[in-house]
């Protein structure tokens, strides 16, 4: 056991909190309401070994606190909070727990799926025991970050109009994992997305790139068991670092990251990131104790009123963050705006956006979180675009987000699905060419608000989209019973690859019926990376898991992918030219 030492700590300030390194030391805050002390912990260079453990001396305004002199980037820590350890009335301190600072802007190794990294004793299966193993061997660690990056050329940048946005959704993994041009270190990382592949972006006449989620995530260990992996990245741990397995030098991830963004932004396109701030990773009361749930539960995540003992699952995830809670909303928002101004992010996507505005009677428009990013300086500067729904009661609220938010618009999505499959009439259609004016137009809201799309990263690519009528998701481990069956489909005539002329022929002049639609429509298009060539998942329409070729980008085109991607250079470029496609104003809005 590591004894607590003397130590030159002084008693530092409450803010900003996070580890933030002056050049001479650095600043520990962390907010707990509810926890009686809390230690700081320090570890070598590796993160093998505890060499400190130094009490914050200081308590201001619910916020714990310390000023370490001589203390450097790149310095490993992590923190043991106590408290009192009482599942029923939702508290669940265990100092022996080493827990990841929520502030933190760069996270350390990987988490090892033992017993000791839960609060409780696993192999009870009972959440009110509690469990004096400790958990610092098994779990990623937090690291001190050196902020300063040499921006060059940034300040001259400009945001695109969202008239003029054209978004492009892509994982960063997968699109760079095959690249035959790429150094093989290089691909799927940060430094993968690098001038070559940002050429191919640019001459689609797309303006937007929008990552999935990029956030510090774990991988479940249900997933692990089978071989799998959380792919896509909807389960955070940490909500202002970028995730290191990104990285090419692990060490360097912020450095990459920030290069990368620099990169994006000297071709002329934005950077948008797919955010999470519904949930975190920690799942519900059988879960691990990884950061927020030991440092204080009651505050972080929303509670069953008359038993604490359980989470609120309004996400389907087992957990949900409580944005009722000021210092959660003020962690969301300090989240939003380090990637704003920090590493220059252009705007976010928020993944099941209803969470985010839900107050003790539901969803509300006028919620504490959508004010304070309404009154926010940087945050009203930025994109900000709702999925507009979550599984929880009167989750689906497409259309009831406040002006300015765009919202993913599944209504476009279905009908003109419909309609080229003959199930919708043109009377359907109308409306949804016309940026949806039934839902969006009010409150001076634009036509930009309605983010029209045909596929997203979940459900069918495009070409699946006209290549089978069923979904075929075996390789997922759950006997093809996950992911949505609805999915206004249609395979032409043969499930699946075919070699028959006719039927590949009506495929891909579905194909572009689709991406006409999509283009030239009013409203903000977003199209799936590899769209434009045919991409392929093999009837995989939940595809969350599968870090394989069925998401990995084949950028073997063909000519059939080839002449693709011309017809959506021809479209882009017809929007871009003709103001007529892409309408600013109400007043000559069709309705």
């Amino acid at each position: 056991m590591v004894a607590i030492i003397e130590s030159p700590i002084r008693e530092g300030l409450p803010h900003p909190l996070g580890a933030t390194w002056d050049g001479k030391g650095v600043n520990f805050a962390l907010f707990s309401a509810h926890a009686t002390r809390v230690e700081l912990c320090l570890f070598d260079d590796m993160g093998a070994r505890e060499t400190a453990r130094i009490e914050l001396p200081e308590y201001t305004d619910e916020i714990w606190h310390g000023y370490l002199p001589g203390v450097q980037p790149g310095t490993i820590y992590g923190y043991r909070v106590h408290g009192p350890y009482e599942p029923a009335g939702g508290h669940r301190f265990n100092p022996n727990k080493l827990l990841l600072d929520p502030y933190a802007r760069g996270h350390f190794g990987d988490l090892t799926w033992e017993p000791a990294v839960f609060g409780y004793q696993l192999e009870a299966g009972d959440d009110t025991t509690f469990d004096e193993r400790d958990s610092a061997p098994c779990v990623p660690k937090c690291v001190v970050v050196d902020p300063n990056f040499d921006w060059k050329g940034e300040p001259g940048r400009r945001t695109i109009a969202w008239e003029h946005t054209i978004v492009y959704e892509l994982h960063l993994r997968g699109y760079t994992r095959l690249h035959p041009r790429l150094p093989t270190e290089w691909r799927g990382t940060y430094k993968g997305l690098s001038d070559e592949i940002i050429e191919h972006i640019k001459a689609l006449g797309v303006t937007s790139v929008e990552l999935l989620p990029v956030h510090t995530f774990i991988v479940d260990s249900l997933l692990l068991d089978k071989g799998l992996t959380n792919y896509w990245g909807y389960n955070s741990i940490g909500f202002f670092a970028p995730d290191p397995h990104y990285s090419h030098e692990r060490e360097q991830t912020l450095r990459e990251f920030k290069e990368m963004v620099a990169r994006l932004h000297d071709a002329g396109l934005e950077v948008i990131l797919d955010v999470v701030y519904n949930h975190t990773a920690e799942g519900n009361e059988l879960g691990p104790t990884l950061s927020f749930k030991g440092i204080d539960n009651v505050s972080y995540y929303r509670l069953i009123p008359d038993q604490p003992r359980y989470y609120i699952n309004d996400t389907g995830t087992g957990n949900t963050l409580n944005l009722s809670h000021m210092r959660v909303i003020e962690m969301v928002a300090d989240s939003l705006r380090y990637w704003a101004t920090e590493t220059h992010v252009d705007g976010f996507r928020f993944d099941l956006g209803t969470i985010l505005a839900r107050e003790a009677n539901g969803f509300d428009n006028q919620s504490g979180f959508l004010k304070a990013c309404c009154q926010d300086p940087v945050l009203r500067t930025v994109k900000l675009i709702a999925e507009p729904w979550d599984c929880g009661p009167g989750g689906y609220q497409v259309g009831a987000f406040p002006p300015g938010w765009a919202e993913w618009n599944d209504k476009f999505r279905d009908t003109v699905r419909d309609f080229w499959r003959g199930e919708a009439p043109a009377s359907a259609i109308a409306p949804r060419l016309c940026a949806s004016g039934d839902i969006f137009n009010h409150r001076g809201r634009k036509p930009w608000a309605s983010i029209n799309f045909i596929t997203a990263h979940d459900g069918f690519t495009l070409n699946d989209l006209v290549s089978y009528n069923d979904k075929h998701n075996e390789a997922n481990g759950e006997e093809n019973r996950d992911g949505h069956a609805d999915n206004r489909s249609w395979n032409c005539g043969v499930e699946g690859p075919t070699d028959k002329e006719e039927v590949n022929a009506l495929r891909n002049r579905q194909m572009r019926n689709f991406l006409a639609t999509l283009l030239l429509s009013q409203g903000t298009p977003m199209l799936l990376a590899g769209d434009e060539f045919a991409r392929t998942q093999n009837g995989n329409n939940n595809a969350y898991c599968q870090d394989n070729q069925i998401n990995w980008v084949d950028w073997d085109l063909k000519d059939k992918g080839a002449a693709l991607v011309r017809f959506v250079q021809k479209l882009t470029g017809l929007r871009h030219e003709y103001p007529i496609l892409r309408r600013h104003s109400v007043s000559d809005r069709p309705l």
